[in-house]
């Protein structure tokens, strides 16, 4: 497996196919990712979380600002609602991928 295609190996998430919000928060500052796999937010903003990545890359959460999707550093995060308290491990697909 190529693993600069993906950031781990696995992940955890509300439901098999990893389309349930896992828990909300509100960003503690603003971030601005690296690339187009990243989702840039502003302090303030709320910030919903699909999943959680586990293994090498444990400080990354992938989840969605407005209609933007990708991954973001979960330490910039304040949970402040959690939709389930359901967590399946599974095997991460290749991430997303830039163009």
């Amino acid at each position: 497996t190529d693993l600069g295609r993906r950031f781990a190996e696995r992940k955890r998430c509300a439901d098999p196919e990893c389309s349930m919000l896992m828990c909300r928060g509100k960003a503690m500052q603003d971030f601005k990712g690296p690339d187009c796999r990243f989702v840039n937010f502003k302090k303030g903003e709320a910030v919903y979380v699909y999943y959680k990545l586990i293994g090498k890359s444990t400080e990354l959460w992938a989840g969605s600002v407005g209609s933007d999707f990708g991954y973001f550093p979960k330490d910039l995060l304040e949970i402040n609602h959690n939709y389930s308290n359901e967590e399946l491990e599974l095997p991460t697909d290749v991430s997303l991928i830039c163009y």
